[in-house]
């Protein structure tokens, strides 16, 4: 029988001294607020307070302090300091974790749950929080399984839910009534200081946002405004407000070398903010738990106008977005967009034209005849100085028309009686009501006819998708022609919108990409070389010679009172 050899050795000497290597973990959250209880220093002084208490054998030494200052316990990916902490436990740098309570650690219970049962065990490490419920993990392994732990988890989680429940209340509130929440102003706004949520013009910035619009649509690219403005030693948005005494942080700034480009002039020239609209909730948090971003449909955005002071006109950031709209080219090594670049189309195949050079004159070709297929299209092209010669041309018979409809429509306002109805309209939306309420009954007398065996299933199904898409035709019909009637109801003077884009272009003698912007939508070349020119306002024409036509007899009326 073996004999078991007792040691004769003194038992301390046999057992090795554990050394504690500690790390004290601090989070203040921005739901915190200014609680001193909860701020950092205090924690912090806790934490240094009461790590005596734990080794009382003295074998412990404060290796890092981990502090996450301003971030939600809900997540652990995004506490920077807390993953830190994670990866000196796996390292073996620290064996020790000390908080002061678990809200501090986690607000999400499975996360907590994870910690104190898998990863704190798994590293041999000592998990240690100060306020109820109290744990120590190298006492009392078992407490983490404990009711009062997990229910704690869940209140802590609660509370996390509840606060991001009311944040995102009160800032649904704020965007409703076009108050501003983001962190920083819009470049050329600043906030006001008594009233955060309210933005005040920043001259110095805002005089370069109207400079940006200006040469815009005066024709130079936003390429060409980015250099110019880079050599002009104009900061960048980012380099700007960072200049101004802000810690300015976005997903860009990282690699912000405090230049302009193409992509921050655009983002300008889109910004409705600088005619006055706020435009807020484009993107927001999965959950409170889950905090990536993610875009919204622009028809759930917070859009309210006219809430803080413009700094340029409706008029010039209308003719910037349509200008945006349009296929741009500039010329190699230029910073000019050429004038005609995304306004001319081939009329047959409507693609744009190229432009080409030879012999010193400049031509416009259609695309797909010259780069993809003679056999497509036909050999249309015109000569730039022919094709602007044309087009100025067309614009001054069009302010012509404009000017005499403007003499017509003062005579027909300063009559005893103004007719705001059309006869043709009205005709017109009865004869679409009368197809609807067809259209409808086929498709409603359809399955009928399929279960009655008056029509085959395969009938049914090639009948049923065509009056559906005939009635969705004729409902859209009708509620343009309603749209027409209520506009014209409400009659017509010198100051619409179509009338005072041509007449402020009375004495236009040359052409450039912002006329062209507001007055034209495209340009169509046919193969014999004439062109035809679409242009914008085509429903505000036709309501004014709707307008016009309803009260033709009014005027001849008035006419022979005055000739007798």
């Amino acid at each position: 029988m073996p004999r078991i050899r007792k040691s004769t050795e003194p038992e301390a000497k046999t057992k090795r001294q554990k050394i504690w290597k500690v790390g004290k973990y601090i989070r203040l959250s921005r739901e915190d607020g200014n609680v001193i209880s909860e701020s950092v220093v205090n924690q912090d002084k806790i934490l240094q307070d009461e790590i005596p208490n734990f080794f009382e054998d003295g074998f412990y030494e404060v290796i890092d302090t981990y502090i996450d200052d301003g971030t939600s316990g809900t997540t652990d990916i995004e506490r920077g300091a807390f993953q830190r902490m994670v990866c000196d436990v796996k390292s073996g740098r620290i064996n020790c974790i000390i908080v002061k309570n678990l809200s501090r650690a986690f607000r999400n219970s499975a996360n907590q749950g994870h910690f104190l049962e898998e990863f704190i065990p798994l590293y041999s490490t000592r998990f240690i929080s100060l306020y109820q419920p109290r744990i120590d993990t190298f006492l009392d392994p078992e407490i983490v399984h404990s009711l009062e732990v997990s229910i704690t988890g869940f209140m802590n989680e609660q509370y996390a839910y509840k606060t991001s429940a009311d944040i995102r209340r009160t800032f649904r509130h704020k965007r409703e009534n076009g108050e501003f929440i983001g962190a920083f102003a819009p470049y050329g706004y600043r906030k006001d200081p008594e009233n955060r949520n309210a933005l005040l013009i920043d001259e110095e910035a805002a005089q370069v946002v109207r400079d940006i619009f200006k040469l815009f649509c005066e024709g130079m690219s936003k390429n060409g405004i980015a250099k110019r403005l880079n050599e002009l030693g104009i900061p960048s948005p980012i380099a700007y407000k960072r200049a101004k005494g802000f810690h300015f942080e976005c997903p860009q700034a990282a690699k912000s070398d405090g230049l302009w480009c193409p992509a921050s002039v655009a983002r300008i020239l889109k910004n409705s903010a600088y005619i006055g609209t706020m435009t807020q909730g484009k993107q927001k948090v999965v959950s409170y738990k889950v905090h990536q971003r993610k875009s919204v449909p622009e028809d759930e955005w917070y859009v309210v106008e006219n809430i803080i002071p413009p700094i340029v006109s409706r008029d010039i950031f209308d003719m910037a977005q349509s200008l945006h709209c349009r296929d741009t080219r500039t010329p190699p090594g230029g910073t000019e967009l050429y004038l005609f670049s995304g306004f001319i189309r081939c009329a047959d195949c409507k693609k744009s034209m190229s432009r080409k050079t030879s012999k010193n004159l400049t031509y416009y070709v259609c695309r797909t005849f010259r780069e993809k297929s003679k056999s497509q299209c036909g050999n249309h092209s015109i000569r730039e100085d022919i094709l602007e010669s044309a087009v100025l041309t067309a614009i001054k018979k069009q302010i012509e028309l404009v000017s005499g409809l403007e003499d017509i429509i003062e005579e027909i306002n300063s009559a005893p009686v103004v007719n705001t109805e059309s006869s043709r309209l009205n005709d017109l939306l009865k004869d679409r009501k009368r197809e609807l309420e067809k259209a409808t009954g086929l498709l409603d007398s359809l399955y009928l006819d399929w279960k009655s065996g008056d029509i085959s299933h395969e009938q049914y199904l090639r009948m049923k998708p065509k009056l559906t898409d005939q009635v969705g035709q004729l409902k859209t019909a009708i509620s343009h022609i309603e749209n027409e009637r209520a506009k014209l109801a409400n009659g017509v003077d010198t100051q619409d919108p179509y009338l005072t884009a041509f007449l402020k272009y009375r004495n236009v003698q040359t052409l450039s990409r912002g006329l062209l912007a507001e007055l034209v939508k495209t340009i169509y070349v046919h193969e014999n070389k004439e062109i035809e020119i679409e242009f914008n306002f085509q429903d505000q024409y036709q309501r004014i010679l709707e307008f016009v036509k309803s009260n033709e007899s009014n005027n001849r009326f008035n006419s022979a009172e005055q000739v007798s």
